[in-house]
């Protein structure tokens, strides 16, 4: 039985679950993250069976569980629902990925949560505050070099370090971020019990789409744990840093592809009032339900991103560093696909250095068979994702349809 050392770039989603499947067979993992800490990226992420069976593979029983009872309570519907400005519902489209289990569902995280859950348990194993910055691999192993003049040695290098990734810069240069033109506005409201009586109930189905004639889009979703966050934590994690978090709706405004009031520079520079102004500005003749949540955002909570992808790429020869996740497959949030990919490749990739570890596979063998069947799974949705008639109308795409 050869043991393996594998070396992990990037301490996100995917790279988390690939040290969590790993640390669970005794397979030797270190993951180096760029970051100092566990930063706040983002805030509800739509999961699947995709990524929720992931978790399942690669987490310990008490953390899985802990994933479950601080995930969104059980959504009205398990559906996309686009509704225009006044509320009505105009499209309806199944959410991507297998079935679902139709009692406990997978439905939706919190980004920080289900990142702090996978970090439990790997503390010695995640290096924050390391950069990584070139790599060099030969028939005997890979050299990962660190900005702090150190370098990490093992048999293979996984790329999850994002679009910016520099180790699919070091395997493929070519394959470069391709801007789509899509600028968003993330934001939370608040969702206490009284402003959720208050609301209609299209708005607590699985992921909602608002748009208006003006090409306006909000992306709309609840998230309500099942079980508050901390009591979860402090049964089944009590040793882990987990955050508290109370229920909220998570807003994502952007005119589609078209371009929003301001620049892009304006967007880097400007201050969040200025930003939560041009929300109100583009929201300003919704019905009042939908334009209370504008209304109510909390403004510490804003911030704008561009949206890139990286195109397919041809298949290449396996070897010494492998990529999963964004690194190799960003898409737009059109599906709500990314993150559960993510998860999926951590977990794909996981099964089979395992079997390699126990000799059942070479390591090219492993590294090549897990990218074959990533490209068989992932490139799909990422090129159904690009396309601009899926983002804004939910009639279209698998299983959409007008109502």
């Amino acid at each position: 039985m050869s043991k393996l050392k594998i070396l992990i770039a990037g301490g996100g989603l995917g790279g988390l679950c690939l040290a969590q499947g790993l640390t669970k067979a005794g397979v030797d993992c270190e993951v180096y993250e760029m970051d100092p800490g566990v930063l706040q990226a983002g805030y509800r992420l739509h999961m699947n069976g995709d990524g929720g069976g992931a978790l399942r593979a690669c987490l310990p029983e008490p953390l899985y569980e802990l994933y479950m009872q601080t995930s969104r309570t059980n959504p009205r519907r398990e559906l996309a629902v686009m509704i225009d400005s006044r509320g009505v519902e105009k499209a309806v489209r199944p959410h991507i990925g297998p079935p679902n289990d139709p009692v406990r569902p997978h439905t939706a995280v919190n980004r920080r949560t289900l990142r702090q859950i996978l970090l439990s348990g790997l503390e010695d194993r995640v290096h924050f505050g390391v950069e990584a910055l070139r790599f060099e691999q030969d028939r005997k192993g890979v050299r990962l070099h660190l900005a702090d003049g150190r370098v990490a040695e093992g048999d293979l290098l996984v790329g999850a370090d994002g679009i910016n990734s520099i180790v699919r810069r070091g395997l493929m240069p070519e394959a470069e971020p391709v801007d789509t033109g899509m600028r968003m506005i993330y934001a939370k409201s608040p969702l206490t019990p009284e402003i959720a009586a208050s609301l209609p109930e299209v708005l607590f189905d699985g992921f909602i789409g608002a748009t208006d004639a003006s090409g306006a889009f909000a992306g709309i979703g609840a998230f309500i744990p099942r079980r508050p966050i901390a009591e979860a934590a402090a049964e089944l994690a009590p040793g882990s840093v987990i955050d508290p978090v109370e229920p909220y709706m998570m807003i994502a405004l952007s005119r589609g592809f078209a371009p929003l009031p301001l620049s892009d520079r304006e967007l880097r520079e400007a201050s969040r009032e200025r930003l939560y102004a041009m929300m109100l500005g583009l929201t300003e003749d919704w019905a009042p339900a939908l334009r209370g949540l504008f209304e109510r955002i909390r403004v510490s909570s804003i911030f704008p991103q561009s949206v890139r992808v990286l195109k397919p790429q041809e298949p290449w020869r396996a070897g010494r560093a492998t990529l999963l996740g964004d690194a190799i497959h960003a898409m737009p949030p059109t599906f709500g696909a990314g993150a559960n990919l993510a998860l999926k490749d951590g977990a794909e990739l996981a099964a089979r250095l395992i079997r390699a570890e126990a000799g059942e596979l070479t390591l090219t063998e492993a590294v090549a068979d897990y990218e074959e069947a990533m490209r068989g799974y992932a490139y799909p949705i990422l090129e159904m994702s690009v396309n601009p008639s899926y983002k804004t109308d939910f009639s279209k795409g698998p299983g959409g349809r007008a109502v």
